[in-house]
Parts: C-alpha cells; sequence; structure tokens
C-alpha cells in the first residue's frame, strides 16, 4: 500500500474496510440469501459478517472511540454519542449486492464535532476505494495495488450539470429537483459511490431527498468535502451527524471549484 498522505486514522481504516470487502467478496460469489429487517430493508450474511470484522477492527486501533453501526443498531444496540465517533456502514447498497450489479461499498467515517473528519469507501466489486481527510485531501485507488492518487472535484461544465441519481431509490421531489437543474447528463448509481464520483470531477450534483441514515452518508460526505465538494441541506445550511435516531433529512452533494 503506498500512501502519498500521511493521517493517524486513514491507513487502519483502509486496511480494515480492505479485510471487509474481502469477507464479502466471498459471499458474493456463494450462492447466499437475504432476510427482511423490522424497517423492511433487505440484509444478509455479507452485512454482518462484514461489520464483525469492521467493529473487531476498529475496537482494537480505536478503543477509546465509539462506533455506530448499522446492523449493531438494527440489532438494537445503543452507544452514547461521544465528541468523536466512528459511523459504519459495512454493506452499503445491499439491494445491489442482492442484485449483482457491483455498486455495493463499505463505508467507515470518523465523526468529530458533529462533522465527518475522515472516510473510507471502499467498492469491493469495482475493485474501487476513495478516501478522505479534512485537511489532507481525498485519494483514489484500486485493489489489490492501492497505489493512491489524489481526486478534486470539478468545475460544473457550460453545458449543464452531470445529475446522479439513485439507482434503487427515486421519488417525485428528487425528479424536480433534477428537471429544475436543467441537467446535461443524468447518471444512475448506487450506495455512496455517488458521493465519490462527485468528488473524482466525474458528476457535478448527487440530490437526495428520500430518507437516509448517517452511516449512509458520512464516509461519502468525508470523501467530497475532502475532494473540494460539499454536502448541504437543500436550504444550504449545515448537514450534521449524531442525530437522534441517527436518520438523515433531504440534503444535496455538490462539486465547487
Amino acid at each position: 500500500m503506498h500512501l502519498p498522505f500521511s493521517s493517524f486514522y486513514l491507513p487502519n481504516l483502509i486496511e480494515i474496510a480492505v479485510a471487509a470487502g474481502a469477507r464479502i467478496t466471498e459471499i458474493y460469489g456463494s450462492d447466499f440469501s437475504s432476510t427482511l429487517k423490522s424497517d423492511s430493508s433487505p440484509v444478509t450474511l455479507a452485512d454482518i459478517a462484514a461489520e464483525t470484522i469492521i467493529l473487531a477492527g476498529l475496537k482494537l486501533h480505536f478503543p477509546d472511540i465509539p462506533i455506530i453501526a448499522e446492523e449493531q443498531q438494527a440489532a438494537g444496540g445503543k452507544v452514547a454519542v461521544a465528541e468523536r465517533f466512528f459511523l459504519v456502514d459495512p454493506l452499503d447498497g445491499t439491494r445491489e449486492f442482492i442484485s449483482r450489479n457491483g455498486e455495493f461499498t463499505v463505508n467507515i467515517a470518523l465523526i468529530k464535532n458533529a462533522q465527518p473528519c475522515c472516510g473510507v469507501v471502499y467498492a469491493p466489486a469495482l475493485n474501487e476505494i476513495y478516501v478522505g481527510e479534512i485537511g489532507i485531501g481525498a485519494f483514489k485507488a484500486h485493489t489489490p495495488d492501492l497505489q493512491f492518487s489524489s481526486i478534486n472535484v470539478r468545475s460544473c461544465p457550460a453545458n449543464g450539470p452531470t445529475i446522479l441519481a439513485s439507482r434503487s431509490h427515486r421519488d417525485a421531489e428528487t425528479e424536480a429537483f433534477i428537471k429544475a437543474q436543467k441537467p446535461a447528463a443524468i447518471t444512475n448509481a448506487g450506495s455512496s459511490l455517488k458521493f465519490c464520483r462527485v468528488a473524482d470531477g466525474k458528476a457535478d450534483l448527487y440530490p437526495r431527498f428520500g430518507p437516509t441514515m448517517e452511516w449512509d452518508t458520512a464516509a461519502g460526505h468525508a470523501v467530497l468535502v475532502a475532494a473540494g465538494g460539499k454536502l448541504t441541506q437543500p436550504d444550504g445550511s449545515l448537514f450534521t451527524y449524531g442525530k437522534p435516531g441517527f436518520a438523515n433529512g433531504p440534503f444535496i452533494a455538490c462539486g465547487t471549484r
């Protein structure tokens, strides 16, 4: 692994995410099944196995930092939010995993003072990993070589923005927003890869008006901001973490140059 940056957190977070991704890949190649959680969202063995690996890794390297993880919360786990805490989605895009389109990710983010300060988004089926830390920058690599290079958002083209929309979750409010932007192109993508595509200068906007949870957005948010972009509420106000129940409101992710 070649890291063109110095970070206290990211080397270990990358190692943990890659280990979780390896286990996800094993299950992805098997005849797995899925069940529904109490909120009717799907869950597979891969979600649970990856979260087990991530929790163990974070507790080993950062034992004093609380962890809020999706499956742990779904099972009724209660963790007190502190000034610093990790947000973990062990398999973001479970529907994409089940449909085998490759657009699922491992998300790990560190929150400080209600904002993401660093994050890792790993798409094991695509061999892509994105990392970002505020004040250091955002970077992309491919596995297994992990030769990281810097990424940045782009200026919006004169002919209009390229807008990313959820492959699995679209609603009337999102459609209205997209139409109002007079986009040059609309691209579908799954999971937190949408944040990373904006961070990498491949698209300009990702609007989301439907429900999400904090672990869905935090890692991608960190990568996007580290690359020069921003994520806000639709009125432009700050998008924060550590909210009651960890439920997000609507947001707009964009590249700003």
